[in-house]
C-alpha cells in the first residue's frame, strides 16, 4: 500500500511539473492566448482599412464625382470656365 501511494505521488508531481514548466504548459498557453488576441486586433484594423479602400475603389469605378474630387484636391485641377482664386494669409 505504501508503494502505491509513493508511486502515485511521484506521478502526480511529474504531471504537475509538466503542466507548469514543460512543453505546452499553462504559461505557454497564456502567452499564445495573448498573441492570438493581439493578432485579432491587428486583423480587425486591417479589415477596416480594406473596407475603406474597397469603398474608395467602388466610388472611383462608378462615380465621376470621386474622380473629380481627387483631381481637385490632389492635383489642383479646375474645370473649364472656372476661375481659381488663391487667398494667401497676411505676412507677419
Amino acid at each position: 500500500m505504501r508503494w502505491i501511494t509513493l508511486v502515485l505521488l511521484v506521478l502526480l508531481g511529474l504531471l504537475q511539473h509538466r503542466l507548469w514548466f514543460g512543453k505546452h504548459s499553462i504559461p505557454d498557453y497564456w502567452q499564445l492566448k495573448q498573441e492570438v488576441q493581439q493578432q485579432q486586433r491587428q486583423n480587425a484594423n486591417l479589415r477596416q482599412r480594406n473596407q475603406l479602400l474597397q469603398a474608395d475603389i467602388r466610388d472611383l469605378k462608378t462615380g465621376l464625382e470621386a474622380i473629380e474630387e481627387r483631381a481637385r484636391n490632389e492635383l489642383g485641377l479646375i474645370r473649364e470656365g472656372e476661375t481659381f482664386y488663391r487667398i494667401l494669409p497676411p505676412e507677419q
